[in-house]
């Protein structure tokens, strides 16, 4: 099948759902896919204000959205998701799986529980979206998740964190294969250091300022940055590029 199959909604009727979609990068993605014309489910977690401004921001320039809280660990939550999805936009085509949860400690210092609960977001998270992506995504869509250029960059007191992101990766390229035939992508985007509150919390200027100085393009991605990349895989334009890990973080190796 391509692009093109009979089976495949067109691309005015093509639904996203964005989870960790009420700030950040997954924000920046709701803007996008919205600004592309694809009605968008945000899934939050639990920053209500920030879920319905997101929405809002949608409305007002003309498009649709709607905010659904989720735990992503949560299959029935997760479910409710897809439903929504389904029943108020017609169906499922694109899920991008930005939802989200950081810790950074030396690996000789790091708390167990703080490790179990960034696991359970970002590893058991990840697996139940995408599972339900699995099940429910429509001919000519795609799944994305979120890894992060840490995995291949090996900075200290990421180890915890890039380890999480590490099982992300694998989970997406063995998913891929999972769906010879049905005509679905499925892509994780690496981002490099990104000036959204996730990564800037807790750096000093000095900090930042180097982090910025690594790429060659000399400055810190922006969310806008990583949401273009994505809406690309998301798009039908993108849907040559499957079971891939995007390294969108300005050339840093």
């Amino acid at each position: 099948m391509s692009k093109t199959d009979s089976n495949a909604p067109p691309a005015a009727s093509r639904v996203a759902i964005v989870t960790g979609g009420s700030r950040g990068i997954g924000r920046a993605v709701v803007r996008e896919l919205a600004g592309r014309g694809l009605p968008v489910v945000v899934a939050y977690a639990g920053d209500h204000a920030a879920a319905g401004a997101a929405v809002d921001e949608v409305t007002k320039a003309g498009g649709r959205a709607l905010a659904v809280q989720a735990d992503v660990a949560d299959p029935d939550a997760v479910a409710d998701v897809y439903d929504t999805a389904e029943r108020e936009f017609g169906g499922v085509d694109v899920v991008v799986h930005a939802a989200g949860r950081m810790a950074l400690s030396s690996i000789a210092d790091l708390d167990l529980d703080v490790l179990d609960e960034l696991h359970r977001t970002n590893i058991r998270g990840t697996f139940v979206v995408a599972r339900e992506a699995a099940r429910r995504i429509r001919a000519g869509g795609s799944f994305i998740t979120f890894s992060t250029s840490v995995v291949g960059l090996q900075f200290p007191t990421y180890g915890p964190y890039a380890a999480s992101k590490g099982a992300v990766e694998a989970l997406t390229l063995i998913l891929a294969r999972e769906l010879r035939g049905r005509d679905v992508t499925v892509n994780s985007v690496a981002p490099g250091p990104t000036a959204t509150a996730l990564f800037l919390d807790g750096k000093d200027e000095e900090t930042i300022d180097r982090l910025a100085q690594q790429a060659p393009l000399e400055r810190l991605g922006t969310p806008e940055d990583i949401a273009e990349v994505t809406a690309f895989l998301a798009s039908p334009e993108g849907h040559w590029v499957n079971g891939q890990v995007i390294r969108a973080n300005g050339g840093i190796i």
